[in-house]
């Protein structure tokens, strides 16, 4: 092939000739063209495939005695058509009455703006002349579900609903039973859809046409409502994980009824369950509405004084009373004690813009770099081994790139429950026959569309790895031509693997020699593949260690800078990536630039206005609280994180915080971290704020404000403005374009990406070549950002855990997420939808195990190791292993950071969130009573 595109049809279309692009319908050049074709079963987004059924769309076409379906017909070089003539305007008609027949009628319709409607209107047709069925031959309305209704009179055997379930979100719970009239959607084996396995990703009701399934949030009792029944839509971003989902936000009367997926870059109009209906913790009354100043006669600081109602431990205040106290006591130990003791939490929750402002205000203000965010507690070791051997600390390629891969590892990553949407890709690629090699200690959803899964023993993945390494580099199926042209270290690095075969790393990671030598011949002898990973490989003390074995995979066979090739981290929160790049990590400035390197310093006082930057690496989240339980650090300022619930040994972080001088809290929610506080700032949410966000994608995008924050609430960056201003910087911003282009002066990221920009097209990918390039999905094709331009082979050596399970202690604890809950659940325990799906914290063990404690699945177990105690729910689940135990960490009254261990990665700084030697008992009488 030569590369060249193919020269387009052209034909004639109404009496005008036109050209047809590569792999577009008749319906896709008339749309084109401005015409209104009526459809029904096709849906023109990415993902759905034209399927014809409806027969609402058929055109004339000369020479042919039937009419087509313009919907799946392709034109061909001289081919006549017609979309006006009075055949195939009658014919369009005719299905438009015939299906209208066995609808309710518009006044009574479920959706009164369904597109069944609309398109009724496009043929002309007001009603149907036809008899309807029986209503002994319509099914009963099911409102079993929590989020969604199904509404099946209304239903017109499109198959839409169908298509979005098993080839978009790839989760095969909705499919057609019956004949005829009496064909319908079941989800599973003909159960309500609330008792079926669906997990609510909302994608049918965003496909349906006309209202037989529907968003609950917009109907009534008599289960009527209208999708279209809104004061204002707003184009935005997810608030949640790093997929960054592009969302439509529909308000009425100034709060969110409804969100749909619009077709951003990284989901192409898809969303999952808290994309879609985790919308309404905005709303929730537990939102801080004016800021708040800790009473004189307040207890002692904590979470246990007085739980029942913590908001009596404050009093209101006005804002310049609040930022003035705020200001004052962060500025006052300033004075007293030096700029260090005083230190910075950031967020992955806020904006670039506010990232980047809160990393200054604590660089500026305090001299020194003692600065972090949640980045510290998922990625920091992945960001540490892709800095020291790529050059750069972002993903070489989108999650998206799996379309043109052949073979994909997925390892110590969840993408059905922790990114779902990108998940989808990842199922899409399987059912297209790509190679998916999944790699985890747990088995999970992925594990039916895998062509391997590796199920291996917990902390072991560097011996796994270098076995998989050891077998490509023994039977030479290392890429020779790619090793000799980008990279460094090979030969070093090839005497060290030799040691890690199969044989000798069976025994440790529990993946017999023949699986993994059959896995490693998968992936070294495609021609592209890429590697995922999530904080089950970064989270360890060997995390860091287990990045490098990954970089070293990718480099070994060539799979980096080739469209379907890469390495790819998936970000946890909306804008850890964004917050990364922002510069709110305590080694580096803006970009990844070092805080050691002269020039960089030399540069920001340039920017910053002769502000001299401290030469020595901040200190981390976890060395942070250390030194203030040491009582080095007086004061801190936390901007939207949460460490009382989401640091390692958490009892320790809590001590830490109630040994604080001077607390300042800014949030949405008076969370766990906030109860410590002696000023509590309240924050806009992200839908009530306007900025910049970047996915895991390394996809800016910008976040537009749908509803105005509650009270008093202010944006974060506007609030940081006014406290710079107060401990006596020179900050002059008005809004966040602004910043935006003070950024752009120390960040070669946003090179050819401006604030117009973005506000036009929503989004851009780093690097972007140009202005009118997207962005560059792939990178790295022509070299690294390293010395010569090549990336290196780090030899890393098998790690023990921190600490190793025992007689007294004999499990292993390993914590994540679920689909429904996020962080540290302050929002989405809050969202309506997504706290019924999941009230309660649970833990999750093997079958086996319950039986052996003789506990009955929904029974509890208490969970105790070296550091804390939690008593829990138990939930049976095949995909742990009999000597694991999972615990969700969203979940205050089970706080599984009780119990994890702050061994620090040397390298990354993370704490070993993944292990924890446990031990698990039934729970006595007592120990339930006190829960």
């Amino acid at each position: 092939m030569d590369g060249s595109r193919p020269e387009p049809v052209i034909f004639t279309l109404d009496g005008q000739s036109v050209a047809a692009h590569e792999g577009e319908t008749l319906w896709d050049v008339a749309t084109r063209h401005g015409k209104t074709i009526p459809h029904l079963c096709h849906k023109p987004a990415p993902g759905y495939r034209p399927d014809g059924n409806c027969r609402a769309c058929m055109v004339e076409i000369d020479g042919e005695r039937s009419l087509a379906p313009s919907c799946c017909r392709n034109p061909e070089n001289g081919m006549t058509v017609r979309t006006d003539t009075a055949r195939a305007e009658k014919a369009r008609a005719m299905v438009l009455e015939l299906l209208l027949a066995d609808q309710p009628t518009r006044d009574d319709a479920h959706d009164r703006s369904a597109h069944l409607w609309d398109m009724a209107d496009a043929a002309g047709v007001a009603e149907s002349r036809f008899p309807a069925l029986g209503p002994e031959r319509i099914p009963l309305l099911d409102d079993s579900h929590v989020a969604m209704r199904v509404n099946l009179d209304a239903c017109i055997q499109c198959g839409l609903c169908v298509r979005a379930c098993r080839e978009v979100q790839v989760n095969d719970v909705i499919g057609m039973a019956g004949r005829g009239h009496d064909a319908y959607p079941v989800f599973d084996f003909d159960d309500p859809m609330g008792d079926s396995t669906c997990v609510a990703c909302g994608e049918c009701v965003q496909a349906c046409p006309t209202g037989a399934l529907m968003p609950a949030s917009v109907m009534d009792e008599a289960q009527h409502g209208d999708s279209d029944d809104y004061d204002s839509e707003t184009k935005s971003v997810c608030p949640f994980c790093g997929v960054g989902c592009q969302i439509s936000v529909k308000v009425k009367d100034g709060r969110v009824t409804h969100v749909e997926g619009i077709n951003g870059p990284a989901n192409e109009g898809r969303l999952c369950v808290k994309g879609r209906f985790g919308f309404d913790y905005i709303h929730h009354p537990h939102r801080l509405t004016k800021p708040l100043i800790r009473r004189d006669d307040a207890p002692e600081k904590g979470m246990n004084a007085d739980p029942g109602n913590p908001w009596t431990h404050f009093r209101e205040a006005t804002w310049d009373e609040a930022l003035d106290r705020a200001a004052h006591g962060l500025a006052d130990l300033r004075s007293y004690h030096g700029g260090a003791s005083v230190a910075g939490f950031g967020s992955a929750k806020c904006t670039n813009e506010e990232a980047y402002l809160f990393q200054k205000f604590i660089r500026q203000g305090f001299g020194h770099n003692n600065v972090d965010h949640c980045t510290r507690l998922c990625h920091a070791s992945s960001v540490a081994a892709l800095m020291e051997n790529v050059g750069s600390g972002a993903v070489t390629a989108t999650f998206n790139e799996i379309e043109n891969a052949d073979v994909a590892i997925v390892i110590g990553a969840n993408p059905t429950e922790n990114h779902p949407v990108a998940a989808t890709y990842f199922k899409q690629f399987a059912k297209r026959g790509g190679q998916l090699i999944v790699m985890d200690p747990r088995a999970q959803a992925l594990k039916r569309h895998a062509s391997h899964m590796l199920q291996f023993r917990p902390g072991t993945d560097v011996a796994l790895l270098n076995a998989l390494m050891n077998v490509i580099v023994e039977e030479k199926l290392y890429d020779r031509a790619y090793i000799e042209q980008f990279t460094e270290g090979f030969f070093e690095f090839r005497d060290h693997i030799r040691a890690f075969t199969p044989e000798r790393m069976a025994d440790l990671c529990g993946i017999d020699p023949d699986t993994i030598r059959d896995a490693a011949r998968t992936f070294a002898t495609a021609d592209r593949g890429m590697i995922f990973w999530g904080m089950g490989v970064s989270q360890h003390i060997h995390g860091t260690d287990n990045a490098r074995c990954l970089i070293a995979l990718a480099l070994l066979t060539g799979n980096v800078g080739r469209s379907g090739t890469g390495l790819h981290p998936l970000r946890g929160q909306n804008n850890v990536q964004g917050a990364s790049d922002s510069g709110l990590i305590p080694q580096f400035m803006p970009d990844y630039q070092s805080v050691t390197d002269p020039e960089v310093r030399s540069l920001f006082r340039h920017i910053w206005r002769g502000t001299e930057i401290s030469a020595t690496p901040g200190l981390t989240v976890v060395e942070v609280m250390d030194r203030v339980y040491r009582g080095e650090i007086k004061g801190m300022y936390i901007l939207g994180e949460n460490p009382a619930m989401s640091d390692p040994d958490v009892a320790h972080a809590r001590k830490a915080l109630a040994a604080l001088d001077h607390l300042v809290v800014q949030d949405i929610f008076l969370t766990e971290t906030a109860m410590f506080a002696d000023v509590i700032l309240p924050a806009a949410a992200l839908p009530e704020k306007s900025g910049s966000v970047t996915n895991t994608n390394r996809a800016v995008q910008v976040v537009r404000k749908a509803v105005d924050a509650p009270g008093e609430a202010r944006e974060d960056w506007a609030i940081l403005v006014d406290m710079a201003r107060r401990i006596g910087l020179d900050w002059d911003y008005d809004d966040p374009r602004e910043i935006f282009n003070e950024m752009k002066m120390s960040m070669r990221s946003l090179h050819n990406i401006t604030w117009n920009r973005l506000m036009e097209e929503g989004g851009v990918i780093y690097p972007s070549t140009g202005p009118d390039d997207p962005g560059q999905a792939v990178v790295f094709g022509d070299g690294f950002p390293r010395r010569a331009g090549r990336a290196r082979f780090a030899p890393a050596r098998v790690t023990p855990p921190a600490e190793a399970p025992d007689a007294r202690f004999p499990m292993i604890l390993t914590t994540g997420r679920q689909l429904e809950h996020w962080h540290t659940g302050s929002m989405t325990r809050r969202a309506t939808v997504l706290d019924a799906v999941e009230p309660e914290a649970t833990c999750a063990l093997h079958p086996a195990t319950l039986r052996d404690l003789g506990v009955e699945p929904g029974g509890m177990v208490t969970l105790e190791t070296r550091r804390g105690t939690v008593t829990v729910k138990a939930r049976a689940d095949r995909a742990v292993a009999p000597d694991m135990v999972f615990l969700p960490f969203a979940y205050v009254e089970a706080a599984a950071n009780l119990m994890t261990n702050s061994a620090l990665d040397p390298y990354g700084k993370i704490p070993e969130f993944k292990f924890s030697a446990v031990r698990v008992t039934r729970a006595h009488t007592q120990d339930v009573a006190a829960e």
